[in-house]
């Protein structure tokens, strides 16, 4: 494991990018100071003041909790460039230009302590040139380290180096970029716009130019090639305009100002689009001006015409014989939409086969191997298949005939063949340039294994491409039980792993059993229990399509059986004679919140969505998470001087009546779900890592249950003191009578119900009221639509 460490890092560069990649370095409890010019009116770190406000209003919040804005230290460079001999690393974000960035440097310099890094953000400037700037004794620990924006939310960072740049240094920022900041590295060579963009970009390109060709609108484009393509939901057009068409226009000038015909045979196609200068002309830059590609008039959304310069009314989606097309197998689906005879279909087969074209051709000279391309094509642009990915899938050389016939055709962008290693040699043998020995390399002309970075060790189940022999965690180790539900497994036959299996991972009363049994199994032979899964989410809660044709055909008696069952199971879980870590990535919803809170730790991904979300379906929490909200409170007034629990109630209480999700670990943990003793990792491959570690300390310590205790509650005092301020919401109109009556009976639960202020209770005791309450709403006509209604279209019904 790499020495480095990074005690404290400085970003140059106050503006959109910079100002966020301080607010991730935060995120993840990296000590920053954000730097810019100094101001020339008023306080002198003006700049970056309203830059650091700026980030509480962002979305997506680039801030896991809004306040932590405060922790970024600022600075200018007039007064505090001393603070510079402080860092370990040094990451430049400033504007795009060659000169502004050089006199950057040299005014840097000599601060930079003898160990720092110095890294710069640039999005497809020469790092080589960058790092001529800079003193002979600084360049071997200089390189690019380009972020893809929003930075806390896209995976990908790409490191570029320079011919000096010493290999150490490249492997100790990989080590910190992948496991304190959470990001999937990509290493890429100095070539204009590196691997993802220069990809990225000539995609967007070539689909505008195929739009063109094919006359298709922006909105019926977005419906073909955003999720229904295994891309970003928000399609080609939606995405530019959230990305900045400004943005955009500067990386196709890069691509411009620094390739040729010479230098890429596609050079013809990266002609700025003629909808995309009118759009600049206008200032329209997209979703920053509230204006692009589309503008939002009220609920309606206009896409732009360019024939008539304004905006029209969209919303138009394809034929539905393609989205069938594009369910089918992936070699079935490229000749399906290469042979249709309408425009649609054609257009898809265009831009897929042009990706293909485009990424063979440059494979040698952008990256190290085929992985990188599709890695950064993954994690930058937000596909879930990378282009040599899906063209293996569909068939190699069957795909690559096609390709080359529509080259020779004249239909491709380019006339530039396919390279012969397409056709000839071990790529063409193996059927791809993803195999058990790595991926291709053009350059080399082999196939080239993952890094061994000693960081990778922590990533059980990387994250995998299709071709390649990584471990599958739903096969992986020595299988002790398996069912449709769930399965309990070992990997080193010291902690059990319990794998839930059903659909969004919801809790039935099998998921149940499967967890009982975990418990009891790992109390006989195990140290402890890890509750993982290696997909997400972590899961969404009970089973409600399982539970309610039980309740059609018994009754309430079915789901009191049902809701009393999963009430024990927690239990099980809280008081078991090992340590149950729960591990958590994605959403923990409803009855996966109270599975998390009733382990006996929590490791968690920084991106987990945490909280009791019963009430959108006109329920209250069932299982335990009222009990919880309940007994936390009493614990917190027991650290404090008071004797009156309804104060420290109150967060809980709001949390689970407005039904709060953090959107965050760290708001998760300010909701009251995570404790300080949890620990949040930033990146989702090194959970189970963490977590069977932290399984292992903890039982190592001696790990004994906590006693069962009794606890004070608020009582009917407390009842009647919530119940004024619902009445005050109710009457006001800001909640409907159903939320009021779900709401009342969310504080007849955790205030302990009928019973004096203080009295003590058992945790049996506040889940029986639990139980009447949940009972007592799946009866209620109103929850019952809303029920309904999040079954059939997902979304929450408010009646």
């Amino acid at each position: 494991m790499s020495r480095f460490q990074v005690k404290k890092v400085a970003v140059l560069g106050a503006g959109v990018m910079g100002a966020q990649i301080a607010a991730h370095l935060v995120n993840v409890k990296v000590p920053v100071v954000l730097f810019d010019l100094p101001a020339k009116e008023g306080a002198k770190n003006g700049i970056v003041t309203r830059a650091v406000d700026n980030l509480k209003k962002l979305k997506p919040a680039p801030l896991g909790v809004a306040d932590d804005a405060a922790l970024i230290q600022q600075a200018n460079y007039e007064e505090h460039l001393e603070q510079l001999r402080d860092c370990d690393l040094i990451i430049e974000a400033i504007a795009e230009r060659m000169d502004w960035k050089l006199d950057l440097y040299t005014k840097i310099a000599p601060y930079v302590a003898p160990h720092a890094i110095v890294a710069s953000n640039t999005s497809g400037l020469s790092i080589t040139k960058l790092s001529e700037a800079l003193p002979e004794s600084i360049q071997p620990r200089f390189c690019g380290i380009h972020f893809f924006n929003p930075p806390r939310y896209m995976t990908l960072v790409e490191l570029i180096n320079t011919p000096t740049t010493a290999p150490e240094v490249l492997d100790q920022l990989e080590a910190f970029v992948t496991s304190g900041l959470g990001k999937g590295v990509v290493r890429a060579h100095d070539t204009p716009n590196f691997i993802a963009n220069r990809v990225g970009i000539a995609g967007m390109l070539s689909t505008m130019k195929e739009v063109e060709n094919f006359g298709l609108t922006f909105d019926v484009v977005d419906d073909l090639t955003g999720k229904k393509l295994g891309r970003a939901s928000s399609g080609t057009f939606r995405t530019a305009d959230v990305v900045g068409l400004d943005t955009m226009a500067h990386v196709i000038k890069t691509l411009q100002d620094n390739l040729s015909e010479a230098t890429d045979p596609f050079y013809g196609s990266f002609e700025t689009p003629a909808v995309l200068k009118k759009l600049l002309e206008l200032g329209n830059l997209g979703q920053k001006t509230k204006a692009g590609f589309y503008k939002k008039v009220g609920r309606d959304v206009l896409r732009f015409d360019l024939a008539s310069g304004d905006y029209v009314p969209g919303g138009q989606k394809a034929d539905e014989v393609y989205s069938r097309m594009l369910k089918k197998p992936a070699g079935e689906r490229l000749k399906l939409l290469r042979a249709a005879s309408g425009a649609p279909g054609q257009f898809l087969w265009a831009i897929l086969r042009n990706s293909f074209h485009y990424a063979a051709v440059h494979l040698g000279t952008i990256a190290d191997n085929a992985r990188d391309v599709d890695q950064a094509m993954r994690w930058g642009f937000g596909m879930k298949q990378g282009p040599f990915e899906l063209w293996q899938e569909a068939g190699w050389l069957e795909v690559a005939t096609m390709i080359q016939e529509d080259i020779d055709a004249g239909k491709a962008l380019s006339k530039a063949p396919l390279p012969e290693w397409v056709f000839k040699g071990p790529v063409a043998e193996a059927g791809g340039v993803h195999t058990a020995q790595g991926s291709w390399s053009a350059s080399a002309n082999k196939f080239i294994a993952r890094r061994a970075l000693p960081v990778y060790a922590k990533q059980h189940f990387p994250e995998k491409l299709l071709g390649e022999a990584l471990p599958d965690y739903t096969t992986a180790g020595t299988t002790l039980h398996e069912d449709d539900a769930i399965r309990l497994w070992t990997l080193d036959d010291e902690i059990l792993i319990a794998s839930i299996k059903t659909k969004m991972h919801a809790i039935s009363p099998d998921v149940c059993e499967g967890l009982n049994l975990a418990v009891e199994l790992a109390e006989k032979d195990y140290a402890g229990v890890v509750i993982w899964s290696g997909d997400e989410p972590f899961s969404v809660g009970a089973d409600l399509q399982a539970m309610l044709p039980a309740f059609m055909i018994a009754g309430v008696s079915a789901v009191e059986g049902a809701e009393h069952e999963m009430q024990q199971t927690m239990l099980r879980l809280r008081y078991a004679n090992v340590p149950v870590v729960s591990a958590i990535r994605g959403m923990a919803l409803g009855g996966g919140c109270e599975l998390a809170v009733h382990s006996a730790r929590r490791v968690v991904h920084m991106e987990s969505y945490i909280g009791l979300v019963e009430v959108g379906v006109g329920l209250v929490p069932g299982a335990g998470g009222l009990t919880y909200i309940a007994r936390r409170a009493a614990e917190n007034m027991a650290t404090s001087t008071s004797k009156d629990v309804l104060p420290f109630l109150t967060e809980g209480f709001t949390a689970a009546a407005m039904a709060k999700v953090g959107t965050s670990a760290l708001e998760s943990r300010k909701l009251g779900y995570l404790l300080d003793s949890d620990i949040i990792v930033p990146h989702k491959d090194e959970l189970l890592f963490v977590a069977l570690n932290e399984a292992k300390a903890l039982a190592a310590s001696g790990w004994r249950a906590p006693h069962k205790r009794l606890f004070p509650v608020a009582g009917r005092s407390g009842i009647a003191t919530i119940k004024v301020q619902l009445v005050n919401m109710r009457d006001g109109g800001f909640i409907s009578p159903h939320d009021f009556h779900i709401a009342s009976l969310i504080a007849e639960v955790v205030c302990g119900g009928d019973v004096d202020a203080g009295t003590l209770v058992s945790e049996e005791y506040v889940m029986a009221l639990e139980r009447k309450a949940f009972c007592a709403l799946i009866e209620n006509p109103k929850t019952q639509e809303r029920i309904l209604g999040m079954l059939s279209t997902g979304k929450p019904v408010r009646n």
